[in-house]
């Protein structure tokens, strides 16, 4: 009897597992609509913007005095030290070689190479036109020329895309006289641009030099 068991058992399970390996495989029928036939958008929440770890977030400046300087460089070079346009006005705040000399500046090379030099030239500046415009300025501040109401940082910035002499023009003829360089930018323009900035830690100074 023990024989004859301990033949069957064996037989038993090889059947059992050949009809494992000899019958068909079943196939799940995916349903149409279900069936991914191309690739899809990965969806993600319109609110959520992912910036790289490089991206660093520039300081709410407003209108304080690095706000207007930072305004205007942006609006001459868009920020560029060393940027030399068609007509060689250089830097960040684009000097003309007659304007760096009136100021003591005579090396146009290491002018262009210094940011430094070219922030302390750049304040100099406002400085030599407050002074010069200092009348003006306590004239016409808060009054409107063609729809413009005129501040100091206005007329300093318009001063600087044109020269204190067309600012006082323009001012004086109640914007008749209203000139525009050599790309069409206009005194208007830039008094309605840069208007309302704080610049009053700039001090008048008659002919500083850097």
């Amino acid at each position: 009897m023990r024989k004859w068991i301990s033949v069957i058992c064996p037989l038993i399970m090889i059947l059992i597992l050949a009809s494992f390996g000899t019958s068909p495989k079943k196939l799940v029928q995916v349903p149409e609509l279900l069936r991914v036939k191309e690739p899809t958008p990965v969806l993600f929440p319109k609110d959520r913007i992912i910036m790289p770890a490089s991206m660093v977030i520039p300081p709410f400046v407003g209108s304080s005095f690095v706000g207007f300087k930072e305004a205007l460089a942006f609006k001459e070079s868009q920020g560029d030290y060393f940027t030399i346009n068609t007509l060689g006005y250089l830097g960040k705040y684009q000097f003309g070689i007659g304007t760096l000399q009136l100021m003591g500046v005579y090396n146009a090379t290491k002018f262009l190479n210094d940011p430094t030099l070219q922030e302390k030239v750049f304040r100099t500046n406002l400085a030599r036109n407050k002074w010069i415009l200092r009348k003006d300025i306590r004239r016409f501040v808060g009054k409107r020329i063609r729809g413009i109401e005129i501040s100091e940082s206005g007329i300093l910035a318009a001063a600087h895309l044109a020269g204190p002499g067309n600012i006082r023009k323009y001012l004086h003829s109640y914007g008749q006289l209203d000139v525009a360089d050599a790309y069409g930018t206009s005194i208007s323009h830039y008094l309605k641009l840069f208007s309302g900035y704080d610049v009053s830690t700039i001090i008048a100074r008659r002919n500083p030099k850097v």
